[in-house]
């Protein structure tokens, strides 16, 4: 899906959007990295990526896994480049698959996308939940812990950047109305703690995007100050970055602390015999 203009408060609910959209035709391009280490046929750990390349990949971040694994301090593991489907935010198909607060994404991949992998790229995907991990940034870092946390007989380990842990979902859901901003005011707080290992990074420059919704649960920084807060306060294995000088996405130092979240994300991990 997608539309043409951002949309309309909604005069009965001020925490949605009003949103005319329309059908497209697109294409999902996956990209699939299988280290040197990798055996065939043993069953392989993996790591889903959100927002892969839709284009040439970014050899970079491949070459952060060659060397964590050459240096054994990752297992040899799959890694899932998943492209977005186009757009952003709501009333667009990219902001539907990230923002939604349930399990209907992670059970996608699960059925459409994992099947593939194996069958195109002849490797066997664990179903070890804490063998498996996904990472993403912006929406696509809400997106990884929304699958863990509604799938969490799926996955595990989380990563994060940018985290968007605000009210951007749609449409709206009554047992979420603050879309991911509910994991800090109220889902962590108020549920058992969940087998999750989980890390974040914010930039001092990150968002603050009030837009016209007015229901000040439009500020990254703070969102992701206030899952740091809550993620302590529960007992979480975690780890919360707050990059100075860096904005949206973290550019300028993702490079310098990436090999470090990757490798402290994995921490823990036994191959189950």
């Amino acid at each position: 899906i997608a539309r043409k203009e951002f949309g309309k408060v909604d005069p009965k609910n001020f925490k949605t959007l009003i949103v005319e959209t329309h059908e497209i035709d697109y294409s999902r391009k996956i990209t699939v990295y299988v280290p040197a280490q990798h055996k065939a046929g043993s069953v392989a750990p993996f790591m889903v990526c959100h927002d892969g390349p839709k284009g040439k990949p970014n050899q970079t971040f491949f070459n952060i896994f060659d060397n964590l694994i050459a240096q054994e301090r990752l297992p040899p593991m799959v890694v899932i480049q998943i492209a977005n489907g186009g757009g952003d935010a709501q009333g667009h198909q990219r902001g539907k698959e990230y923002d939604t607060m349930s399990g209907v994404f992670a059970e996608y991949i699960e059925t459409e996308v994992l099947p593939r992998v194996e069958e195109n790229c002849a490797v066997k995907l664990t179903k070890d939940p804490d063998a498996r991990a996904v990472m993403g940034s912006s929406s696509g870092g809400s997106a990884a812990l929304i699958m863990a946390w509604y799938r969490t007989d799926l996955y595990h380990r989380v990563l994060t950047t940018s985290g968007t842990f605000v009210n951007q979902q749609w449409p709206f859901d009554p047992k979420t109305p603050g879309g991911a901003w509910d994991f800090h005011d109220k889902l962590i707080p108020n549920t058992q703690k969940k087998p999750i290992r989980l890390f974040l990074a914010v930039g001092d420059y990150d968002l603050l995007n009030p837009n016209v919704m007015r229901d000040d649960m439009h500020d990254w920084v703070e969102a992701n100050h206030r899952m740091a807060k809550v993620l302590k306060a529960k007992g979480y294995d975690y780890q919360y970055l707050f990059c100075q000088n860096s904005g949206h996405g973290i550019g300028n130092a993702k490079t310098q602390f990436l090999p470090h979240a990757i490798e402290w994300v994995w921490h823990g991990y036994q191959k189950k015999k």
